[in-house]
């Protein structure tokens, strides 16, 4: 089984390691059951038979198959596990991102495949949470940045109405919480408004924490709900001391090199999953005194397979007018 095999630390190793089914199944069982006790997904059976020939089990509870990629992000798929594993790879280690064009090519897939099957594998990626950031004597930056097209490289006409009219009405506001030596958050907020802004303050940082922002009004008033709030008035200076928001401009720049550079264009309505994609990176990135491999994050997001999954019609919002998928860049072709 996988706990008795070297797994991989590089891409060349994982792709030898992967190469062979059998070793590919049994990881993949080890890693959905790590106690060894294979459960059917559908009603927690424990009664089973296990059909060799398919690699699939029989539950005697529920009398139906399945196999390890039932409620994982692989169900469904037609995909061999071989091809997943090596797609998690590079997403996961990817800094700057990788295209559905290019997971198509190293993979001998279709693009509207490959599109499919990132989508898949930022799901996993999302993270709960659960515990708040911060905390008496830790230091928490909060920003805000505008992600949508660039004026330049839009055409005369309408790169003259968004100087004229629109401003940032056409782009979308993202929120980013930042504890200085841990964990940045990312929220894709309507406005930026004071009662929508606090509102995340409040959920993800704890009181007494050290706040530094810009000098946006909507900040106004932390120090009276517990926080030690201190601004940054960027219109005078970047850095005071300690107060600034140095820290979540940098991961701003990851994230809009990889948006612009890589998947060209992103629409809104699925914005937060690459979002997703990057906050993982980052927060599982290789720190002072704490060494984080490739084959590291690849086990941490496999790690998160089981219990999600999404339909390519949920992606695509087909028969839904609210729903849409990305243009020229990532567009399922």
């Amino acid at each position: 089984m996988a706990n008795t095999l070297q797994l991989p630390k590089t891409l060349q190793e994982a792709v030898a390691f992967f190469s062979d089914p059998q070793r590919t199944f049994d990881y993949a069982v080890k890693l959905r059951w790590p106690d060894g006790k294979v459960t059917c997904p559908r009603c927690d059976g424990t009664e089973h038979s296990f059909i060799s020939t398919r690699r699939q089990w029989f539950c005697k509870g529920c009398k139906k198959q399945f196999t390890v990629k039932v409620r994982t992000i692989f169900e469904d798929s037609a995909l061999g596990m071989d091809k997943w594993m090596i797609a998690v790879w590079l997403i996961v280690n990817a800094k700057n991102g990788i295209s559905s064009y290019e997971v198509s090519r190293a993979l001998g897939i279709t693009q509207k495949s490959a599109w499919f099957m990132m989508h898949r594998v930022r799901l996993a990626l999302h993270e709960k949470h659960f515990v708040q950031l911060g905390g008496s004597g830790k230091e928490v930056e909060v920003d805000e940045t505008f992600i949508g097209g660039l004026a330049r490289n839009m055409h005369a006409d309408k790169r003259k109405l968004r100087i004229t009219h629109t401003g940032t009405k056409d782009k979308t506001a993202v929120q980013g919480i930042l504890e200085r030596g841990g964990e940045v958050r990312t929220n894709v907020v309507s406005n930026r408004k004071k009662h929508l802004l606090q509102s995340n303050i409040r959920a993800h940082i704890k009181a007494g924490s050290a706040i530094y922002t810009d000098a946006l009004m909507s900040y106004m008033g932390l120090n009276q709900q517990g926080f030690q709030h201190q601004v940054i008035d960027h219109a005078e200076k970047y850095v005071d001391g300690q107060i600034h928001t140095n820290g979540l401009e940098n991961f701003w720049s990851l994230v809009k090199r990889g948006l612009k550079g890589t998947y060209i264009s992103v629409e809104p309505f699925h914005l937060f999953r690459y979002l997703d994609e990057q906050v993982f990176r980052y927060n599982n990135r290789a720190k002072k005194n704490h060494f984080v491999g490739d084959g590291d994050r690849f086990q941490m997001a496999m790690r998160h397979i089981a219990g999600r999954r999404i339909t390519y019609q949920e992606l695509t919002g087909k028969g839904t007018d609210s729903l849409h998928h990305e243009e020229a860049g990532e567009r399922p072709s």
